[in-house]
């Protein structure tokens, strides 16, 4: 590229890339900003980073800039207090802008587009987009048409998440014309899960390829003319091959041993000659090349290492890429963890998890069972992949250190049908309850009697919940970073997700009985630490005896306090479960 974007105290510049000349693009703050919430901006602060990541598309010939200006203004402010500021002297009070669900007050995007060369700026000739989550930038909710002729975005208009609309803007001129709108029951989304691209596109000639929930699955359609149909569900839009009308994508549920294995997929844009790219039984992690005309395959499954090859999309293996060499894991003890299917609560429902053994299994030994939480609802906690992803590394530490370790997709996960994603939090729970009961019926080294469970965000509120509401079943917990009060987290969150029978573990304190860690960062921009220290307050008012670890200048993940945090968790677990004891 030629050109960079930048922000120079709180405004949008540019520069030239060239000679390094340097020019205002936007006057005023706000411009290219996510919410206070969404980038660590304490944590930048703490490192003395200027800002996060620019909210910017740009268009095809790098000309014009789509943004906007980020109003916060009435959105509720929530004080943390930075203890030990980097440069010393006293605490530093820091403000964050975090609306809490129900909230009349929650940030906005005003979109613009601007040529770079000139400086012209266009407003967006419609309502501000509320971003109840983050800039729709960032989240790929907003991208330029190939030949930058106009720019599209999703929205939930007003906020409302049971309606999504898919608009067309005019870079000339700021108008914004309507181009599909649905309306549900409960939220209508573009996809299974929002940190995967929407499953919407908008061809050449107009056409809009639409992705709808309507008769309870996930499937795509052209202008309203359903395209794929089924009990399964398309997860990625791969590749559009306009010239000879076909769409790729990958969906889940046509392997039958494993509905969350992705198969790489084609239809015509007449709904015609469905077929399967990839036609087995294995996992398939597929990214298509920029041009289109091939892609690069990960094939796998929780027990077989990766396979990676360059793929025509009729399916044929171009280049082999390699497959992974697992002999260095075999000899430190490790295997392959199981894949498993039981029975939910319900006594009907198939549910799927993991479950990792201990470094050097002995089957004649019992050892502690690790129920490793994270409930969703926007994400699946289990990667039907070899590769576990970032929530299911702590899963094969707990197994080195001698546990058995389940992860559990109960009812309320992505992955699969609308009514499965919709189950209320209180059905994904039970579902972990009868998972580890039937497991350990067939695996008598599981010992149900040294049962822990442990989480971070949603896995930290669910860690605690389990604790409440089956304190026969877990003895032990910690949970990081937990949102225990979801009447006071984020509104993109409880307004989208959250039914209004669990709110809040602070309302059940009393039922503990377990030992409970608490860990919470004293920066978290995310879910504030005043969430954990509103449950310790009614621990403390219940008599109830559990730890605290404040971690005073933490964010939301912990960053640089990941290493002591780990030691603390390993440690209060093994002295209350008793690994190899």
């Amino acid at each position: 590229g030629r050109l960079a974007a930048f922000l120079r105290e709180g405004e949008l510049w540019a520069r030239s890339l060239e000679d390094g000349r340097e020019w205002p693009l936007a006057t005023g703050v706000g411009y290219a900003a996510n919410p206070d919430y969404v980038m660590c901006s304490p944590l930048l602060r703490k490192y003395g980073l200027p800002h996060g990541p620019l909210a910017v598309a740009w268009s095809p010939d790098s000309r014009r800039l789509l943004t906007h200006r980020t109003d916060q203004s009435g959105v509720r402010k929530v004080p943390l207090v930075d203890a030990l500021p980097a440069g010393g002297g006293a605490p530093e009070p820091l403000t964050l802008r975090q609306p809490y669900p129900g909230d009349e007050h929650v940030p906005r995007a005003e979109l613009v587009v601007i040529d770079v060369l000139t400086g012209d700026l266009v407003r967006a000739d419609a309502e501000p987009v509320p971003m109840s989550v983050m800039s729709p930038i960032t989240m790929r909710w907003a991208w330029w048409a190939e030949d930058g002729s106009a720019a599209y975005y999703l929205a939930w208009p007003g906020g409302d998440v049971r309606t999504l609309e898919l608009n067309r803007l005019d870079p000339a001129t700021g108008a914004v014309t309507r181009l599909a709108t649905e309306t549900g029951p409960t939220r209508v989304e573009p996809g299974q899960e929002p940190a995967v691209r929407p499953a919407v596109r908008v061809l050449a000639g107009g056409e809009v390829l639409w992705y709808s929930q309507r008769d309870g699955w996930g499937h795509l359609s052209l202008d309203g003319a359903q395209l794929t149909s089924g009990a399964w569900a398309v997860r990625e839009i791969l590749h559009v091959d306009e010239e000879r009308r076909v769409v790729y994508f990958t969906a889940s549920g046509l392997v039958a041993a494993d509905p969350y294995r992705r198969t790489v997929c084609r239809v015509g844009l007449d709904g015609t000659g469905f077929a399967r790219v990839t036609d087995d039984d294995l996992d398939h992690a597929a990214v298509a090349a920029p041009g289109g005309g091939y892609f690069v395959d990960s094939a796998s499954t929780v027990c077989d290492p990766p396979v990676l090859s360059v793929r025509g999309w009729d399916g044929r293996v171009l280049v082999s890429l390699g497959s992974a060499d697992v002999s260095g894991l075999e000899a430190t003890g490790w295997s392959p963890p199981e894949r498993f299917r039981v029975t939910a609560a319900d006594g009907v429902t198939d549910v799927y998890g993991v479950l990792y053994r201990p470094h050097g299994f002995d089957p004649a030994t019992r050892y502690p069972v690790l129920d490793h939480l994270y409930p969703g609802p926007q994400t699946a906690r289990v990667s039907p992949a070899f590769d576990p992803g970032f929530l299911g590394y702590d899963a094969e530490v707990a197994a080195s250190l001698g546990y058995v370790v389940v992860a559990l997709d109960g009812r309320g996960t992505p992955g699969r049908s609308k009514a499965f994603h919709d189950a209320p939090f209180a059905d994904g729970l039970a579902d972990h309850v009868a998972a580890l009961e039937q497991l350990a019926a067939a695996r008598p080294w599981m010992d149900l009697d040294r049962v822990g469970a442990f989480g971070h965000s949603g896995g930290g509120f669910a860690t605690v919940r389990a604790m409440l509401e089956h304190p026969r079943l877990y003895r032990a917990g910690v949970a990081e970073s937990g949102m225990h009060d979801h009447r006071y987290y984020l509104s993109g969150w409880g307004d989208a997700y959250e039914d209004d029978a669990v709110p809040s573990n602070v309302d059940l304190a009393d039922r503990l009985q377990g030992e409970l860690l608490l860990v919470h960062g004293g920066l978290d921009e995310n879910a504030s630490p005043y969430l954990t220290l509103r449950l310790a307050e009614r621990l403390i008012a219940a008599d109830k005896d559990f730890e605290l670890l404040l971690v005073p200048r933490a964010d939301h993940m912990l960053i640089g306090y990941e290493r002591y945090v780990a030691r603390r968790r390993w440690a209060f677990l093994a002295r209350h479960l008793r690994p190899g004891g």
